[in-house]
């Protein structure tokens, strides 16, 4: 999937703006490798880790060119900076817990909310087209840390 999501994401950019070099190339490499949510600053932070010589301004221009063409979700959480993950062409998805005190991020599937989420949809005459989870609080280092 990883493999496959960058060489798609790199030929439809291709298609679309005539450029898959350079900037964008490093930046979809660096966040189809990863397993959830990143801002442009974590991205950037990435790609010059990995030795690549990107500008956060390239960074910004990529992800806003991969959002145009459907490649990257957009995650808000409400704090005002967005993060993206690349986006399955399946539609398989995951949701977030993220800690309010030390700002950790996590990824999670459950079969049984997905079918809750349908459910509640359907029930209201609505056909979800997509949906976004959330669950807000404190992680367990945290909250051990609190404890101790």
């Amino acid at each position: 999937m990883v493999e496959a999501w960058i060489e798609s994401a790199l030929g439809r950019m291709r298609s679309a703006t005539g450029r898959s070099g350079g900037a964008r190339r490093a930046v979809v490499a660096f966040l189809g490798r990863q397993d959830c949510c990143l801002s442009a600053q974590e991205i950037h932070d990435g790609v010059r880790a990995d030795g690549e010589r990107v500008g956060i301004a390239s960074v910004y221009r990529a992800l806003e060119s991969l959002d145009e063409l459907g490649l990257v979700q957009r995650v808000d959480f409400g704090d005002g900076v967005a993060r993206f993950e690349p986006a399955d062409p399946r539609g398989d998805h995951h949701h977030h817990l993220v800690c309010d005190d030390c700002g950790k991020v996590e990824p999670f599937e459950d079969i049984a909310l997905e079918a809750a989420l349908e459910r509640v949809a359907g029930g209201r005459g609505y056909e979800a087209a997509a949906h976004d989870v959330v669950v807000r609080g404190a992680c367990e280092d945290c909250r051990a840390q609190l404890q101790a």
